[in-house]
């Protein structure tokens, strides 16, 4: 139940208990929207602590009065993914020419962190006005492939768009075979590498009730297809994936990055590749044209597997000849464990590192 419980987390809040009657608890959810329930916009210097303000989840809406300054801090730090992976931008290595695939909720295009990024879009069928947006996709397309956040900005997105909220396995599956069927059209050396997909959909962990097995079904299709897809569960030749957080003072430390979650445990197993999963700031648009960011303390796993699927991409990046499997080998042995075996937090740096010196080895 892990992971379930993990994901939820990036739907909801990690409540903690507050210190006294008038401050809102460390990684409470403090975003404002006109509409009932987070209609609180501004916030009391008694309502709040200072220190806690890096663990909420709070948009560019919310006002920290007295300490906007730093609530502006906080959102822009949260753009930087960390683990040095904007060194490697600097280097030129950012994704570019990789192709990846996303399956979330409904997205609206026009963010400036993706705008023109998104090489095809499919809805299976998610029934939401077109120009009404979703929390979660804009979050996760920002993550993998965001101009000014992303792990992997000069990727191209297939995206398709599911209404996770039916808790039926068919219409991700039912996106997956659509990004098979792009990926047939692609020629050699376009083909679609890595699917991001921040749920559940099948496995022991899954809080699906309908038609998991078709999920199986189109797993085994993708891989057959060359085509490795990345979730939130575990079995069945999955890359388990795991939560991890940043040393918020310094977050390009791959060492100070652990495994879990700041206020909550998470037991590390070999074989699990761990990356940031809160103290992130993503993406938000829910109505067209009313573009903006959120920084979320708290996170969940669903920030977690894009953050792979872009480190895979700057990874075909540098050697697009490399296998599912070979890659993701490299990227376990690299990874800064914190077990015996491989696994751990993804360390981009080494990870290119190692694809580079493999490279140079074994010319093509």
């Amino acid at each position: 139940m892990k992971k379930a419980i993990a994901l939820l987390l990036g739907l909801a809040v990690l409540a903690g208990s507050a210190a006294c009657a008038e401050a809102v608890a460390a990684y409470a959810d403090v975003r404002y929207f006109a509409w009932p329930g987070h209609d609180k916009q501004i916030y009391r210097k008694n309502e709040y602590r200072r220190e806690d303000i890096y663990t909420f989840m709070f948009n560019e809406g919310t006002v920290l009065e007295g300490n906007e300054a730093l609530a502006a801090q906080v959102m822009e730090e949260g753009r930087n993914p960390g683990l040095g992976v904007r060194e490697l931008h600097r280097r030129g290595i950012t994704g570019q020419g990789v192709n990846v695939g996303i399956i979330d909720q409904n997205l609206l295009t026009d963010h400036p962190e993706f705008a023109g990024k998104i090489a095809a879009y499919y809805d299976t069928g998610c029934s939401v006005p077109e120009d009404e947006g979703s929390m979660h996709a804009p979050a996760v397309t920002s993550i993998l492939a965001g101009e000014t956040i992303g792990v992997a900005p000069g990727v191209r997105v297939y995206f398709a768009a599911v209404p996770s909220w039916e808790l039926d396995s068919a219409y991700y599956a039912k996106a997956l075979y659509w990004l098979i069927e792009q990926n047939e059209k692609l020629p050699e050396g376009e083909k679609i590498r890595v699917v991001s997909v921040s749920a559940v959909p099948s496995g022991p962990e899954t809080l699906f009730e309908k038609n998991t097995q078709m999920w199986d079904e189109a797993m085994r299709a993708a891989h057959a297809a060359g085509i490795l897809a990345l979730d939130c569960g575990s079995g069945e030749s999955r890359v388990p994936i795991a939560p991890a957080y940043y040393d918020p003072q310094q977050r390009e430390s791959v060492e100070r990055c652990r495994v879990g979650w700041p206020n909550a445990s998470w037991p590390a197993s070999a074989g699990e590749i761990a990356a940031p999963a809160c103290y992130r700031t993503v993406a938000e648009e829910y109505e067209r044209g009313e573009t903006s960011y959120c920084y979320d303390g708290p996170g969940g796993l669903s920030w977690a597997v894009p953050y792979v699927a872009g480190v895979l991409a700057l990874g075909w990046q540098v050697n697009p000849q490399l296998s599912n499997e070979e890659i993701v080998q490299l990227l376990l042995t690299t990874a800064c464990g914190e077990n015996a075996g491989p696994g751990g937090v993804v360390n981009p740096a080494a990870f290119i590192e190692a694809i580079e010196s493999r490279s140079t080895a074994n010319p093509s």
